[in-house]
């Protein structure tokens, strides 16, 4: 689907991303006092925060902090200083950091922090409906509504992430093990997860393959490298990679999610039920209570051989409770922008691969490089 600001602003990654465009290009203006929207971003998130004054404290340096009157500023003054922004001097590496902002702050499995839920708020999500505006129309904006590019397909291998690499020529049996461990994490959680669905539980959050040892792949950026070196949910800060290309099937299948119907979509042809084993987590994330799917993939396999994401299906899909059937319904959780899950096997390219090193520009922003043999 193309994208639009309102499909934008529904989903709570697009949201974010607005927030964090909005922030940059702020800061992007030498004649813009930054300051004002910096604090009132920092201090509204902070009251929104569920975890304020417990897992998350504000520290002062300006003498006891029963001595000080901490600032509360609200939405709607928020907005009003989102609205002063000028949105001009944005380029392909600053709405790149600003996505990579975005899918930092994801979470499954636990409620949404802060600036996620300020974000939210009628106020501030009307001020960023301009910010919305502006990126639809960027032509540096056009790829994110873009199928997976055939011959541009890379492997990005992290030290010690999970799940482990993938295991070539092994995909159909990873999905069939992938598949049974579901089925009885399932069945187990049915047997010993609280009733309370507001309980403090927390278990499998994901809705990809996880644990199937799969290969999955992103495009490249340029000199920037494949997205998969920058976009990970739930990411260990690495500082290395292994980047290599692969080699797409001739006349492979692959699906594409480009926003929430299409995810549904999938759910309702191939769907798993996973109630008992995520309904905490996932109400949590999305304030639903009721029952839940994802989809079967090795049901899935059978009609395709990989299925994509794309940036704008992310931004608009994940972390939304997104109706399937009546009384179900799914989430999009743990599925990184662009990468496409290959459901079958796929060969590397004959040229090596290559280690990528994590570097920072002038400005002190992350910057990934081919590390130097």
């Amino acid at each position: 689907m193309d994208l639009d600001p309102d499909a934008l602003l529904a989903g709570p990654r697009g949201r974010r991303l607005c927030l964090a465009v909005a922030r940059a290009a702020a800061e992007l203006d030498p004649g813009h006092d930054t300051q004002p929207l910096r604090d009132a971003l920092f201090h509204a998130g902070y009251h929104l925060d569920p975890g304020a004054g417990r897992s998350l404290v504000r520290m002062w340096s300006a003498g006891r902090v029963d001595d000080v009157e901490l600032p509360h500023p609200s939405p709607a003054a928020v907005a009003a200083l989102l609205d002063e922004v000028p949105l001009t001097g944005l380029d392909a590496r600053t709405l790149l950091l600003a996505l990579v902002h975005a899918v930092d702050h994801a979470r499954y499995w636990q409620e949404p922090d802060g600036e996620d839920v300020l974000a939210a708020t009628p106020p501030v999500r009307d001020a960023l409906r301009r910010v919305a505006a502006q990126l639809v129309t960027d032509p540096e904006t056009a790829w994110w509504s873009s199928p997976a590019p055939r011959d541009d397909q890379w492997v990005v291998d992290l030290p010690h992430a999970s799940p482990a690499p993938p295991v070539e020529g092994d995909a159909a049996a990873w999905l069939a093990r992938w598949r049974a461990d579901e089925v009885a994490d399932e069945e187990r959680a049915r047997g010993d997860r609280p009733s309370d669905v507001r309980a403090p539980h927390t278990g499998s959050w994901w809705s990809v393959p996880a644990f199937a040892r799969l290969t999955t792949t992103t495009r490249a950026l340029g000199a920037d490298g494949p997205l998969g070196l920058w976009c990970v949910e739930d990411g260990a800060g690495w500082e290395e990679a292994h980047v290599r290309r692969v080699v797409v099937p001739t006349g492979a299948r692959v699906l594409e999610v480009d926003g929430p119907d299409a995810w549904a979509d999938l759910c309702r042809r191939h769907p798993l039920e996973v109630t008992a084993g995520r309904r905490h987590d996932w109400f949590r994330v999305t304030g639903r209570d009721g029952r839940w799917c994802l989809p079967d993939w090795s049901r899935v396999a059978q009609e395709a051989d990989a299925v994509h994401v794309t940036v704008a299906g992310y931004l608009t899909t994940a972390g939304r409770a997104v109706p399937v059937d009546d009384g179900l319904a799914t989430v999009l959780a743990g599925w990184d922008p662009d990468r496409t899950y290959w459901l079958t096997d796929v060969e590397p390219a004959a040229t090596p691969g290559r280690r990528w090193q994590m570097g920072r520009d002038r400005g002190g922003e992350p910057l990934w490089r081919p590390a130097t043999p």
